[in-house]
């Protein structure tokens, strides 16, 4: 029970105290609660960026939620790598949504991370330790995984920094709504793209059954 009720405690109120309390360390809490989120999957994207671009400012709220973001993805990659012949990540990556990661990620990498990274809300976590897992390049994961970030901090830091004007305007918060729904349609559709396209691949390479009437 101890993990939830640190989880129920972190709500998006306290993070934000925890964040005026320690600005005084500059960037260092705003870097260190983005990279966390590769380590704990519930804390909530959107609030952590958000939380950034709401004590920082736009452009130092970006840099430091992207920063902590990228940072986390590639020490999760780069460990995964690391540890990908164990006996127990092993049976984890035989997991169907991991599987079908692993799959994806081995057929199309860079479009695959890049794309998933868009958004902000997604199975992150499964998508960097995938990528370990099914040996993708450092290189393009590192790429893919910068590029994507970095549009997705940018849009949401880009809200956090003007929180007072959704309060002014609540109606405002239901542009913020159609966005976390439009990225949920689109991390389900491009994931089933991927599965589509696995599926046909498939298809082509499957060897012809006997040829009827011989």
């Amino acid at each position: 029970m101890y993990p939830l009720d640190i989880m129920s405690w972190l709500t998006e109120e306290r993070l934000l105290l925890l964040l005026e309390q320690y600005r005084s360390l500059g960037p260092l809490p705003g870097i260190l609660l983005s990279f966390m989120k590769s380590f704990v999957p519930p804390l909530p994207t959107i609030g952590i960026v958000g939380l950034n671009g709401a004590v920082y400012g736009l452009w130092l709220g970006f840099l430091y939620s992207w920063i902590g973001l990228v940072g986390g993805c590639l020490v999760t990659f780069l460990i995964i790598r690391k540890i990908a012949s164990q006996r127990h990540l092993q049976k984890w990556a035989r997991r169907p949504k991991v599987a079908r990661s692993m799959k994806w990620v081995r057929q199309s990498g860079f479009s695959y991370v890049f794309l998933l990274s868009l958004f902000p809300v997604g199975p992150f976590v499964v998508i960097n330790m995938a990528a370990g897992l099914a040996g993708m390049r450092l290189r393009s994961f590192l790429l893919a995984v910068c590029a994507g970030k970095a549009i997705m901090v940018f849009a949401v830091s880009y809200i956090g920094n003007d929180v007072e004007r959704f309060i002014r305007r609540p109606a405002e918060l239901i542009y913020v709504a159609v966005f976390i729904g439009v990225s949920l349609w689109c991390v389900k559709a491009i994931e089933a793209r991927f599965a589509r396209a696995a599926r046909e691949r498939e298809e082509r390479l499957a060897p012809e059954g006997p040829l009827q009437g011989k």
